[in-house]
């Protein structure tokens, strides 16, 4: 029988080309007397050029582009200092509020309507308005400096950052003393009042002195507030930790890779500075807790 003979209807199909038969793919066979594949002196003249050229920009790179940890490291002294310079606001602008604010919560308890309803006014507005606002309206509205006895007295822009600061904290306090003032049992009032005391001498000697204790908590969570939002100052061109970070971004080329790390890094000191005030905080409202 004949190679013609022994087709079947198999092979006939495959030779007519049917539609939905599939090709079938031969095995690929090397002929025998193929050279072998071997590289030529040209290859290695190419290598050699790009290893020549290669090598050398991947070493300069690599020293000359910092690890983010080594730039956190190489401008950590800097960033720190900025960082005091936040904690230096906050402090002075705490300390401005609660002397003011002091006064206003007390202002608010007085006899007389009219003291009572501006102190209430001026509470009411600078405890509810946005930060950031008071902040430019501080920073727009204040003189560069003032002028006092005939002589010229500089207001740079950190101090008159401190006094938007302070601000909401006056009126933070306020509150925060008349509910304290307020949470005295009326009875204590009555009983001084037994005895002779003035209503000056009784809140001085005998209401504010159990006020105290009432206080400290609420005070310190404004501090840890006034603490963190001290890097709204950046943003009027105060030179602090966050202003310090985008500039050590800037000089170390902009790559997006620094972003996270730098600012990780004022978010660490930032927790680690207000994290303990807030255990602390919560520490002295179970001590001080009064039922």
């Amino acid at each position: 029988m004949s190679a013609a003979d022994r087709k079947g209807p198999r092979d006939d199909a495959r030779s007519e080309g049917r539609p939905g038969d599939l090709p079938v793919l031969l095995p690929f066979a090397i002929p025998e007397n193929a050279p072998p594949a071997r590289l030529r002196p040209v290859h290695g003249w190419l290598l050699c050029g790009l290893a020549v050229v290669a090598l050398p920009a991947w070493a300069q790179a690599g020293t000359a582009a910092l690890s983010p940890l080594e730039v956190v490291v190489k401008w950590a002294p800097l960033l720190l200092t900025g960082f005091a310079f936040n904690v230096a606001i906050s402090l002075l602008a705490m300390a401005i509020g609660t002397v003011a604010g002091i006064g206003l919560g007390l202002a608010m308890l007085a006899e007389g309507r009219v003291l009572s309803r501006i102190a209430w006014s001026a509470t009411q507005v600078f405890r509810n308005v946005p930060w950031l606002v008071l902040l430019f309206f501080v920073m727009f509205l204040v003189p560069f400096q003032v002028t006092v006895f005939g002589i010229r007295v500089p207001l740079p822009d950190w101090l008159k950052a401190t006094f938007g600061f302070s601000l909401p904290v006056m009126a933070n306090v306020a509150e925060i003393v008349r509910g304290a003032v307020r949470s005295v049992p009326n009875t204590q009032w009555e009983a001084a009042e037994s005895l002779a005391f003035t209503r000056r001498q009784t809140l001085w000697r005998i209401i504010l002195p159990q006020c105290t204790k009432r206080m400290l908590p609420p005070w310190m969570n404004v501090y840890a507030l006034i603490a963190m939002a001290t890097v709204q100052a950046s943003i009027v061109g105060v030179t602090e930790m966050l202003t310090l970070t985008a500039q050590v971004h800037a000089a170390e080329g902009g790559r997006p890779e620094l972003f996270a790390p730098l600012y990780g890094f004022a978010l660490l000191c930032f927790f680690l500075y207000c994290y303990p005030i807030d255990r602390l905080t919560a520490g002295l409202e179970r001590r001080f807790e009064t039922r």
